[in-house]
């Protein structure tokens, strides 16, 4: 099981996942309605603090493909996109991309399948980074080709597990779960028992 914990953005955040090594982190990058964006010099003085083993994914929403191409740039290992992925975006990066759906695009999903430089997919609410889960048996029936499938959405320490059992992901993505609330940043404590929850399904 795979875990991605998302919305970096504090130099706490990368000693927090240095130490609890998730496999993935993400950084919300080009997209200022979200209170976790930022800047590519701000990404990329996170990602020197960042511990190789852990492998970063760059979070965007309809990029232009200048966008996709500076976060190549900058170090990132994927390119999680939200809306549109346009020709110009797989032509001019050469990096996995993992294609997001909320829920309302979920008919778009066998446009995806057969694209190789589409490594995988993320699942999440139909409002993404609101911390609001959705109904995890929508996914029962999507087909599995292969690729990496990523549930997000609304997952805590305390919901993970059963939505673990229900979808059976190759992979997790908690983003507002593991936060403090009101203060910005990731809590220690919440991030911990995230994990907690994850050792009954093993490595």
């Amino acid at each position: 099981m795979q875990v991605k914990f998302c919305g970096m953005t504090t130099t706490e955040d990368i000693r927090l996942v240095n130490e609890l090594r998730p496999d993935l982190v993400g950084m919300v990058l080009f997209f200022e309605k979200s209170k976790r964006n930022l800047t590519i010099r701000q990404a990329g003085e996170l990602l020197s603090l960042l511990s190789p083993e852990i492998l970063p994914v760059a979070v965007m929403v309809s990029p232009s493909p200048e966008q996709a191409k500076s976060a190549q740039d900058a170090g990132f290992a994927y390119l999680q996109i939200h809306g549109e992925i346009t020709p110009g975006v797989l032509s001019q990066t050469s990096i996995p991309i993992l294609k997001a759906f909320n829920l309302s695009d979920l008919d778009q999903l066998e446009r995806y399948q057969k694209d190789t430089r589409i490594a995988g997919y993320v699942f999440d609410a139909a409002e993404p980074g609101s911390g609001k889960t959705f109904d995890w048996t929508m996914l029962s029936q999507i087909p599995r080709s292969g690729k990496l499938c990523f549930l997000a959405g609304g997952l805590t320490p305390e919901n993970v597990a059963e939505a673990i059992r229900t979808v059976h992901p190759d992979g997790v993505d908690v983003s507002s779960g593991i936060e403090y609330g009101e203060r910005q940043g990731k809590d220690p404590e919440k991030a911990r028992r995230f994990l907690q929850a994850l050792d009954i399904f093993g490595d």
